[in-house]
């Protein structure tokens, strides 16, 4: 269970299921025989069925994680998505009174429900199609898996395994200096974009001032 204080909830399935999909590597953790195990994967989202969703994804058949993981406890995919370190020397507080610290902001999210293993060829070859769609559709000449053999893409489908995890509970967790002062908050985004004019957290910021 995450540490969650109330002001750091985030609680809007659309944003969150946005978070997961601009940041879809996750880390997958189940429990097995020997303890809790993570790997990290490129996942598929999928809005249905509502109001979670499912997360999909694929694994090497020589990992172990689709054979050894305990079916009666739920697994957990967390998402990173924007992270930065906050100086204190950005607070309007410092120059106030100086009783100011560092911290890290970030915006995480974790994804329960019980998983299923799919070894469906058929099954397969529709996730790494899309996926594959999905991170090669901003190329200028974009890599099909058509582009390759077919008897060699039947090979390498049989060396993976398919996941699938209907979304049972979903936690986030956006901690974007909501406990600061709204001068704190400002010198927060200003001492980030003079850093990087784009920077996510930042801009994740005045998204929430915005909404205010």
């Amino acid at each position: 269970m995450v540490y969650l204080p109330a002001h750091f909830e985030e609680t809007r399935p659309e944003v969150l299921h946005q978070i997961i999909r601009n940041y879809p590597l996750g880390t997958l953790v189940t429990l097995a025989s020997d303890g809790l195990t993570a790997n990290h994967l490129p996942f598929e989202y999928d809005p249905q069925p509502a109001p979670f969703g499912t997360l999909r994804c694929h694994v090497a058949r020589g990992n172990s994680v689709w054979k050894d993981f305990d079916a009666r406890t739920p697994a957990l995919a967390i998402f990173s998505g924007p992270q930065a370190y906050i100086s204190p020397s950005w607070y309007e507080a410092k120059r106030e009174h100086g009783k100011v610290v560092p911290t890290y902001n970030y915006f995480v999210v974790h994804a329960y429900g019980p998983m299923r293993v799919i070894e469906d060829p058929q099954w397969l070859h529709g996730l790494v199609s899309r996926l594959t769609e999905r991170f090669e559709s901003s190329r200028p000449q974009p890599w099909a898996v058509a582009d390759a053999p077919a008897d060699y893409i039947e090979r390498q489908l049989g060396a993976i395994v398919g996941l699938e995890i209907p979304i049972t509970r979903l936690i986030g967790k956006s901690k974007a200096s909501q406990n600061r002062s709204a001068a704190d908050q400002a010198g927060v985004v200003h001492g980030l974009r003079e850093d990087n004019p784009h920077d996510p957290m930042a801009e994740w910021m005045e998204r929430l001032q915005n909404e205010k």
